[in-house]
């Protein structure tokens, strides 16, 4: 880690670093725990132009997610520019092993967040990033219109300019409305932490879980818990208890699929071709 970055945390929090440890993990940003006498942080570095933008979105989400009180996020200490790049600094959480109790706390924390609704569109108030690439964020009133335009056809055309899918691979816009009104019922906006897979959540050692690296936006509370399932899944104590909150309603399975394609498409564009057959099955059973 850079002895100049180290010299400014210092500086605006006024303490004195004794350890630096790099972490793990991060596919984007570089990751350090950092130690001072009496205190521990988390601090994520990225020498990208676009940096900046990419760490004060991942603050907003983070700070929306704490201010629904439903479920805990790191608290956002510092971010701030650097001359190349720039760096987001947070409380640092120390994790463990997932108990079926935490897991069912987690599920139960999240269902609460899924039923509270502060807006009456679906969308963000300013665009963020799913990854490293963009989430455009634009309100609509109307679901099937957002996760159109917003989510699949802008992940489709990239995948095209990618060469990651052919023109004849990929959908109408208006194939994609029929189906999706076919399988979507009429919904309310949740906010949705929107990239929650098993590498962004923690659980504390006091078993509290903590949301992080969030992609949030209000939408459908289905699309949060189909991205549970697209790496291997959670506890099935973590669905048990969601579902007392949110029963299984008709269709879901399919909208699963559907709302898996959005992030099969994220990882498409992202690390490449190993993820297309995972993409053209869904396309094929759905739209083609």
């Amino acid at each position: 880690m850079d002895k100049d970055l180290i010299a400014q945390i210092e500086y605006l929090l006024c303490i004195r670093i004794t350890r630096v440890e790099s972490l793990s993990g991060g596919d984007i940003s570089k990751a350090f725990l950092l130690e001072s006498d009496s205190e521990r942080f988390f601090c994520k570095c990225n020498s990208d132009s676009g940096a900046f933008q990419l760490f004060q979105a991942e603050k907003a989400g983070l700070e929306a997610i704490a201010e629904t009180k439903t479920i805990a996020t790191p608290k956002v200490l510092l971010c701030e520019k650097l001359n190349e790049g720039a760096f987001l600094l947070l409380e640092y959480i120390e994790p463990k092993q997932a108990s079926a109790n935490d897991m069912q706390r987690l599920g139960q924390q999240l269902a609460t967040m899924h039923q509270l609704s502060s807006s009456n569109a679906f969308g963000w108030k300013t665009n963020n990033y799913i990854g490293s690439l963009p989430q455009a964020n634009e309100k609509h009133t109307d679901w099937i219109a957002f996760y159109t335009q917003k989510r699949l056809l802008p992940q489709l055309q990239m995948a095209k300019n990618k060469g990651g899918l052919s023109r004849d691979e990929i959908p109408s816009e208006l194939q994609i409305i029929k189906t999706c009104e076919t399988l979507f019922p009429k919904v309310k906006p949740s906010l949705l932490h929107g990239d929650l897979w098993s590498g962004n959540y923690l659980i504390a050692k006091d078993g509290t879980p903590y949301l992080i690296d969030p992609a949030v936006y209000f939408g459908h509370h289905e699309v949060d818990v189909a991205m549970t399932k697209l790496f291997g899944g959670f506890d099935h104590s973590f669905y048990k208890a969601y579902e007392e909150q949110f029963p299984k309603t008709a269709g879901e399975h399919e909208r699963n699929d559907l709302y898996q394609l959005y992030y099969l498409l994220v990882h498409l564009n992202l690390f490449g071709a190993s993820y297309k057959t995972s993409v053209t099955r869904i396309l094929k059973r759905y739209f083609i």
